[in-house]
């Protein structure tokens, strides 16, 4: 049975994403961990949106570097959140280290790869 448990359990912890913000008076940071994809986008989004009002003049963190995969519409979002705030990427991997540089590079060619 526990042997069940834990497969269950691996299985639903590799397709979800967990994001918690920290706020202080300086910095505001979001750690993402887990698989950004599908409806996981909309919900970075739905997050970013929800603290972008109240970001003021602090500085945004990025860190990626709990987080397994990422898919294309979900790099779009954090270009797109990148792009508006310059945010620092808090990366720990090679993976992470590639995934930072994607969101960092042009959106036209993050576009075309789409298409």
């Amino acid at each position: 049975m526990r042997r069940a448990l834990y497969r269950a359990w691996r299985r639903m912890s590799q397709h979800t994403l967990r994001i918690t913000t920290h706020q202080d008076e300086h910095d505001v940071r979001i750690t993402l961990e887990g698989r950004i994809a599908g409806p996981w986008a909309d919900e970075l989004s739905r997050t970013w949106n929800e603290i972008r009002p109240v970001l003021g003049q602090r500085k945004l963190s990025l860190d990626l570097r709990n987080t397994t995969y990422a898919d294309g519409p979900s790099i779009l979002v954090l270009h797109s959140i990148y792009t508006q705030t310059v945010a620092e990427l808090i990366t720990s991997s090679p993976w992470t280290k590639y995934l930072a540089d994607e969101i960092t590079r042009s959106r036209a060619t993050l576009h075309d790869e789409e298409n």
